[in-house]
């Protein structure tokens, strides 16, 4: 009898492979267990067993696995059979899920090291310098990397030399696996057994009574141990007593203490008593809706306006789940909204809170992933980004997703490229959990869902403790250039308002969604913009750092002091971003405090938590940032929000541009006026009566929704076409036009439904890179799976082709 294994591997294949194992070995590996394999010709990969059978392949002969990693799975049936799905339906293969969703700690590495073979015959005579080097080194260690001899002979191909040795009987090549994860280990220390007895503590301490330190150092762990009746750690104990570790030493070498270690997890929150709190009747009636919606329906939308008290609906309900034993799945669109969720959700719930997302190690992410594979108390509730949906739950009863509208839910690059909220409804439904859809904005195709009896819905029109909505105001910057009445890119009421709140000690902030000083320097003599060389895009300008940088490949040179290509000095900026906003305001107001929240100030691990803690904390008053201030937070003492350019968003070149518009200013304006005091939000335009502008005014979602949905059925988008987009790039413009149109015209021929493209879009070249893109329009009747069944055909025969091979084909499922 023979016997093999299915296993996946993190690299891009599309398929499965098989390799031949012991029988022993068959019935000690465990499906979801790590297991090393050699795929290609020296690599040795950790991949996951995927299934136990009996059929050897028919394509290729199969070879032995290396060794057995793990004696126990680390990942569960629920999240294979979750991954084949997400694997399928984004037409990617499964070892981009598996790489994707385990943490890179899991995934080892191999080390590639040479030895000299023991029976091996050497006439040192006959050998090469460089193979010299190599057996010279190997007289001083036993072993050396492939990195040491890179090093040593000074050049980057050194395998030829390596295989001549081993083809000669030199050397032996060994693959070694690196185990990444380190667990945090904490040194304890407790006093021997015979030392509990009474006659025998006192004998030591008239042994010890001469050692006063010694002496003390004995009493207070007694003391600590009666006080607290556990572990006693030795950071704890030296800190207690006021001793130091020689002292802890000398007792260790006579016999008195022992030392041990003990797990710890890096990451633990505590508790605050002063947590409770209650829900107001609107707030009640909406927790018993969303209960009757789920007698109904396995999901349900929460449509709550902003500050109508969302989060503490979700607290309650999170209550109820714990009580029934169940895991909680909360998803949330950003980091920065974890920080403030995290502080509320840990004051009420402590320990049993786990966050999982990527400004986390990859040690404290494999801490977490062990909690909820073990189904720890320290992980019943996990609080994360798009990436926690992949966590191993196995009691999976209640699936919150925050935000549910948020574009951050899908996932761009790399592969798969699955939508968090969608991939998230299929796993609750795979645990038979229940999902809560929460938004003041929601996405279109969750209200269609809803009109569709798909979804419940609960609707909360009413802000928490009565709270009113802010009053917005429309500032026509086209009236206010006329009548210069601006001050760079401030009207004059918006700064008077500004000054007003700042003035009786309230908080501002003001919103744009561009970062940098300027999207462009521009020369005023002969029109140049400096470009990227590596991409179609202009360099954007930082004034602080004097520089213009590509966002895209980060490419940045110094900031010219005259035209490229006319030698002119008369060069200017156009466009302003949140760098240019913060030095103007300096200017204003130079006695205040101004904070800015971007990418380029949030890098590290705790780039989020300290602009926030310092904004509440009242450390900064005005506080200007991107869209990462759009949503979820909340400030108690903001009265104004400024939106300094609304048509931004309004005019991209996007189907969703108008919803994602309104769902922008809405959740803005609702970081204004949270408590008691009424709030303002100012937005600047230049079309205060655009369509959108008009709907965020009147918070009518409802107008947006209609309008936007007759929209969207008139030019077959989502939800009534299911879109795909196919991103083709190669470094030769020709190869990828004529590529492109042939893809195209066998598309159009097979499928019959409507195809668009190929199009160069917007930015048409990155990294070198040419870029044409195809959308295919399927719609809701045809059957999903024959369709892309049909297109992995088409590509497979597109790769087919000798001269397109290079040709790289992307393949974005739901792109919206």
């Amino acid at each position: 009898m023979r016997y093999f294994i299915d296993v996946i591997l993190p690299i891009a294949v599309k398929k499965k492979f098989t390799y031949e194992v012991s029988e022993a070995e068959f019935n000690f590996i465990k499906i979801g267990s790590r297991v090393a394999v050699p795929f290609g010709k020296k690599n040795i990969y950790t991949s996951l067993v995927f299934s136990k059978n009996n059929t050897p392949p028919t394509l290729y002969s199969a070879r032995e696995i290396e060794s057995i990693i793990d004696e126990k799975p680390i990942v569960n049936l629920f999240q294979l059979e979750h991954w084949q799905w997400v694997a399928d339906y984004y037409m990617c293969s499964l070892g981009e899920v598996f790489k994707c969703a385990l943490p890179s700690g899991f995934i080892l590495e191999n080390e590639t090291s040479i030895s000299q073979r023991i029976d091996s015959n050497i006439n040192v005579l006959e050998f090469k310098d460089e193979e010299y080097l190599i057996y010279e080194a190997l007289q001083l260690q036993s072993s050396i990397t492939i990195d040491e001899i890179i090093k040593l002979l000074g050049k980057k191909n050194i395998f030829p030399i390596i295989n001549e040795m081993v083809s000669k009987g030199i050397l032996v090549i060994h693959e070694d696996l690196k185990e990444s994860y380190k667990p945090k280990l904490i040194k304890y220390v407790k006093i021997f057994d015979e030392f509990l007895q009474e006659e025998r503590l006192q004998e030591l301490l008239t042994i010890i009574s001469k050692a006063k330190k010694q002496n003390d150092l004995v009493l207070n762990y007694f003391q600590l141990r009666a006080e607290e009746k556990k572990d006693i750690s030795v950071k704890h104990l030296l800190e207690f007593s006021n001793s130091s570790s020689s002292v802890l030493k000398s007792l260790i070498d006579k016999g008195v203490f022992e030392e041990y270690y003990l797990n710890q997890d890096r990451v633990i929150f505590e508790k605050d008593s002063d947590s409770h709190f209650d829900l107001s009747d609107v707030q009640e009636k909406a927790l018993s809706e969303i209960k009757m919606s789920y007698e109904r329906f396995d999901i349900t939308l929460l449509h709550g306006v902003t500050s109508s008290g969302k989060t503490e609906i979700y607290i309650k309900l999170i209550e109820e789940y714990l009580f029934s034993n169940k895991q909680i799945l909360f998803l949330l669109p950003e980091i920065a909204l974890t920080t403030q969720l995290v502080q509320r959700l840990t004051a009420y719930f402590g320990n049993q809170i786990a966050v999982f997302h990527s400004k986390y190690s990859a040690n404290e992410r494999i801490e977490v992933w062990n909690n909820v594979l073990h189904v720890s108390e320290k992980a019943r509730i996990v609080i994360g980004v798009r990436s926690a949906l992949f966590l191993p739950f196995s009691n999976l009863g209640l699936v919150i997703i925050d935000e549910e509208h948020e574009q951050t839910f899908k996932q761009q690059d790399p592969a798969p490229r699955y939508h968090a909220r969608d991939a998230a409804i299929v796993l609750a439904k795979q645990h038979q959990a229940k999902v809560l859809l929460g938004s003041a904005t929601p996405s279109l195709e969750s209200y269609y869902n809803v009109q569709n009896n798909k979804y419940g819905l609960v609707e909360l029109f009413e802000r928490y403790g009565n709270v009113s909505l802010p009053e917005i105001k429309l500032i026509d910057l086209k009236d206010k250039y006329f009548r210069k009445r601006m001050q760079g890119h401030f009207s004059d009421e918006l700064l008077e308002l500004i000054n007003e709140k700042l003035s009786i000690g309230e908080q501002v902030i003001l919103f744009q969604n561009r970062r940098g000083y300027s999207p462009f320097v521009e020369c005023l003599t002969c029109g140049h913009v400096p470009h990227c060389p590596n991409c179609d895009v202009s360099l954007t300008f930082y004034k602080i750092k004097n520089q213009l940088r590509c966002h895209y490949c980060s490419y940045a040179i110094a900031k010219p002091t005259h035209c490229h290509h006319c030698q002119s000095t008369e060069l200017t900026t156009k466009g302003f971003g949140t760098e240019q906003i913060e030095i103007e305001l300096k200017t204003f107001f130079p006695d205040k405090a101004i904070g800015r929240m971007d990418q380029d100030t949030t890098r590290g691990k705790y780039g989020y938590e300290r602009i926030i803690d310092a904004f509440r904390n009242k450390e900064y008053n005005i506080l200007i940032g991107t869209q990462m201030l759009a949503k979820g937070l909340h400030f108690d003492n903001v009265t104004l929000v400024g939106i300094l350019n609304a048509d931004n968003m309004l005019n991209q070149p996007n189907f969703r541009a108008y919803e994602r518009a309104f769902q922008m200013m809405t959740q803005v304006a609702g970081r204004a006026g949270r408590k008691e005091k009424k709030g303002i939000v100012v937005i600047q335009t230049y079309n205060p009566y655009h369509n959108t502008i008009q709907q965020v005014v009147n918070n009518d979602y409802r107008a947006m929704y209609k309008e936007q949905i007759y929209e969207r059925q008139n030019f077959k988008y989502p939800p009534f076409y299911r879109l795909i987009k196919l991103t083709l790039k190669n470094k030769d413009y020709e190869k990828l036009k004529e590529a492109s149109l042939w893809l195209y015209n066998v598309l159009v021929q097979q499928l019959q439904i409507p195809v668009l493209g190929p199009e160069e879009p917007v930015v048409s070249k990155i990294r070198n890179e040419y870029i044409r893109t195809i959308i295919i329009k399927i719609p809701t009747a045809n059957h999903l799976g024959k369709t892309k069944k049909t297109i992995e055909k088409i590509i497979q025969s597109f790769d087919a082709i000798s001269q397109y091979r290079t040709v790289k084909i992307i393949i974005n499922v739901d792109n919206y």
